[in-house]
């Protein structure tokens, strides 16, 4: 098979989700680093393979297809170093768990090429996977801006795939910590909904019905403590939507405190003082790619969010006031 780009060729398995997707579309949803005119130009010049065959790019897969490919070359630039502190919570030499901070956003975007979670990667670690691209540098999955909390980190392309399809097949498990509007009738409850882009705004989700683009996504929480207006909260998603956490709270009117996107940044919330969603991603527990055994990572709250909690418990005012 022909390389592109030089890298290594990659195989993948298709997954049920994708069953009768476009070989392009499919490609461009695994690499969303890629454009899907540099993946048909690809697949055009026989670089992509489906069963060991030459395909085009509308083909439609089938569950347990096997693709084989090499990453087209990057038409973005490397991500540069940056010399920037992370809270390492556990390495070794295939993975690395990181305590993400607030207003650190991942790798690169629109408007933001600079002091990304990736550009520490590369600054503090030789090895990391690369098979989301050079602006994804092991990145396995993702946190949005300002959740905090635990993120996993692959140091080469096997451990990456092997993690990946653990996140696929829903064999994670997954504990987000939040503060929410608002006291849930329920103690706990289980949430199933399908979501979907909005109209309006290009950066927020929504609940939306099945079919067309919209995406299955099951949220279990329990409530941990109830205050006057707000209750803390444990998240436990099964999917890994987009923003799904934070939609699935505003659906049921209880958005996350401070969530400005959702609905949870209200003048009488100023008892959170980051400015920034009250959400965290305390805990996640995998099976070691390499070991096989479980292996758990564990966040501790961030010192915002604790003093948020203590204050709600004493009844103090704002903090800092």
């Amino acid at each position: 098979m022909s390389q592109v780009g030089g890298g290594s060729p990659i195989r993948v398995t298709v997954e049920s989700r994708a069953h009768g997707w476009r070989l392009d579309h499919y490609l461009v949803r695994l690499y969303p680093n890629f454009s899907r005119a540099q993946f048909q130009s690809s697949i055009g010049s026989g670089a992509v393979t489906v069963n060991g065959l030459t395909a085009k790019s509308s083909r439609r897969l089938r569950v347990n297809d096997v693709i084989e490919l090499s990453l087209p070359e990057e038409s973005s630039p490397r991500v540069e170093p940056e010399d920037l502190p992370l809270s390492v919570l556990y390495e070794d030499e295939h993975l690395v768990a990181i305590n993400k901070p607030a207003d650190m956003i991942v790798h690169p975007g629109r408007g933001q090429t600079t002091g990304t979670l990736v550009a520490a990667l590369q600054f503090h670690f030789d090895s990391l996977s690369d098979v989301g691209g050079m602006l994804r540098p092991g990145i396995v999955h993702r946190l949005d801006r300002d959740t905090t909390g635990v993120i996993l980190v692959a140091k080469n392309n096997q451990v990456h795939h092997k993690l990946s399809r653990q996140f696929e097949h829903r064999e994670v498990t997954k504990r987000y910590l939040a503060i929410c509007w608002g006291r849930p009738e329920l103690d706990s409850d289980y949430i199933e909904t399908h979501l979907g882009a909005s109209r309006r705004n290009r950066e927020k989700m929504r609940v939306v019905p099945a079919g067309g683009k919209a995406r299955h996504a099951e949220t279990f929480y329990e409530v941990l403590e109830r205050f006057d207006r707000l209750s803390y909260l444990r998240l436990s998603p099964r999917t890994g939507r987009t923003h799904q956490l934070r939609v699935h709270m505003a659906h049921l009117g209880h958005p996350v405190l401070a969530d400005r996107l959702y609905g949870g940044d209200r003048p009488e919330g100023q008892v959170f003082p980051s400015r920034r969603q009250a959400l965290h991603a305390h805990s996640l527990e995998v099976t070691h790619p390499v070991t096989g055994g479980a292996i758990r990572f564990e966040a501790p709250l961030p010192e915002d969010f604790q003093q948020t909690l203590e204050c709600l418990r004493t009844g103090a005012g704002p903090v800092g006031s």
